[in-house]
């Protein structure tokens, strides 16, 4: 013999096997011995529990905690599909495979309709370790998954409660900041009235510094609470006609309009399900925004509108304003994100974010289209009924 076929052979015969525990639903010896003999002749180190009945096969596969369960279709006193529902009973995830003498198409696909992995002919056993491979090999596949979606679980009950945390520190921190804030703006708004003129121009330049900066903290607090209460002062869900909404947002924000010389009109909008209040938030912010960042050589021009798809309504916002250059589209929603300066538009860069924060906790998305000197669209979602809640009625 030569070098390379020792060699060979010593590799054969040292090749490890795998080692496969089964539970067997047979009555018949024989085929059992065959079933297997064709295992262990293609690799397999069977370690096998035989058993003919209900109970036989529970005792075993809670003693066995076998990786496959091989059943016949039928048997005297029993039928191997049966397995299925003891194993979904134990809360068990085991392959099964019907072996059995004879079983036509329509039962076959039947049968794997009800759970069972595959099924093999005993007559064509050749193909049983290669069926026992891919059950294996999909079990597996199974379970990384799971386990993926338990850890992303995890990670989301995390995020939500660190998310929960932070939004009570946020609103804890400035609630009890406003006090003392109030207390040095008073003070400083007293310096300010008493000693303006009667000291040094420094002085009252520092003076105005720091009522200036003390009023600006203020309202950065404002807004800091105003997004923090989303969601925590209770959410009053309750049928919503949002053209009589769109109308009070206009009174609301009407010196606004006149002074910008803006012309907004709105289309049909529908009834819908949710938050009166916090509806009005989002048109307001988003109408306000469109007069704030408005071209001085154009007539301003607002639109809104909404459309109707199977899952939820889309409603649109469109201006012809200064745009938003395509790096800064997602940053616009993140709190306190501003893209210009105070000197240039007023505004600590919470309404968009507050914006989110409502459309989000509904199920919905927002998003914007814009290109600089080309105006912007805003876009947000809102699902057609809530849980709970009655089918949204049309515009």
């Amino acid at each position: 013999m030569t070098v390379t076929g020792v060699k060979l052979q010593v590799e054969s015969s040292t090749k490890l096997k795998i080692q496969l525990r089964v539970l067997l639903i047979e009555d018949n010896q024989l085929d059992s011995e065959l079933i297997l003999r064709s295992l262990r002749s293609n690799g397999y180190e069977v370690a096998s529990v035989v058993v003919q009945d209900e109970a036989a096969f529970t005792k075993a596969l809670r003693a066995h905690n076998p990786d496959v369960v091989l059943a016949d279709y039928n048997l005297p006193t029993w039928k191997g599909m049966e397995a299925v529902a003891v194993m979904h009973r134990e809360g068990l995830d085991v392959p099964l495979i019907l072996v059995s003498g004879a079983l036509g198409d329509v039962t076959a696909v039947e049968c794997i309709k009800r759970g069972a992995t595959d099924y093999v002919l005993k007559d064509g056993l050749a193909r049983l370790p290669e069926a026992i491979r891919r059950a294996l090999e999909e079990k597996a596949t199974r379970q990384l998954r799971l386990e993926a979606e338990r850890n992303l679980a995890r990670k989301a009950t995390e995020l939500e409660r660190s998310n929960a945390d932070l939004e009570q520190f946020a609103y804890v921190a400035s609630h009890d900041l406003q006090e003392p804030l109030r207390m040095v703006t008073a003070y400083t708004q007293l310096l300010a009235e008493r000693y303006q003129g009667k000291l040094d121009a420094d002085a009252d330049k520092f003076i105005g510094y720091a009522s200036e900066g003390a009023q600006r903290m203020q309202v950065l607090i404002q807004d800091l609470l105003a997004f923090s209460r989303v969601g925590r002062d209770g959410v009053v869900r309750r049928e919503i006609e949002c053209n009589a909404v769109m109308l009070e947002v206009l009174q609301t924000l009407s010196s606004a309009i006149q002074e910008s010389g803006a012309a907004i009109t709105a289309g049909a909008l529908p009834t819908l399900w949710g938050d009166r209040t916090q509806l009005a938030q989002i048109f307001q912010n988003l109408i306000g925004n469109a007069i704030k960042f408005r071209q001085e050589k154009e007539p301003l021009i607002v639109a809104i509108s909404a459309e109707k798809n199977d899952l939820e309504w889309r409603f649109k916002v469109t201006d012809n304003g200064i745009g938003i250059a395509p790096e800064h589209l997602e940053n616009i929603f993140i709190v306190f994100q501003r893209l210009h300066a105070r000197t240039e538009y007023p505004g600590n860069g919470i309404g968009l974010a507050i914006c989110k924060k409502i459309v989000e906790r509904a199920g919905g998305k927002i998003w914007v289209e814009s290109a600089v000197g080309h105006g912007s669209s805003f876009i947000f979602t809102m699902p057609l009924a809530s849980c709970g809640a009655p089918e949204a009625a049309q515009p």
